[in-house]
């Protein structure tokens, strides 16, 4: 990916808050994984807008089957990371 200067203002607290967790070349990663983490959200809540137009609100119902679809999903993960560490 092509990349651009570009001057940013922060607040002064959030600059040194970033330089203490990184090297002073490493800021520029840091706010740029940030605003890649940033837009990815933005994108997210417009594919939300969209698909609420299109296909009315989400039930707390069908939220909440959803949210126990993916824990039954994040447990069958557990449970193969598991055996295989016990296979090694």
């Amino acid at each position: 990916m092509a990349t651009r200067t570009i001057t940013i203002t922060v607040p002064e607290e959030l600059l040194e808050s970033i330089k203490e967790r990184v090297d002073a070349r490493g800021v520029s990663g840091y706010i740029a994984a940030a605003a890649i983490h940033q837009d990815a959200m933005d994108q997210l809540r417009e594919l939300a807008r969209r698909l609420e137009e299109e296909h009315g609100t989400v039930t707390d119902d069908e939220q909440q089957a959803a949210l126990d679809r993916i824990a039954a999903i994040d447990g069958w993960h557990d449970e193969q990371r598991s055996h295989s560490d016990e296979a090694a």
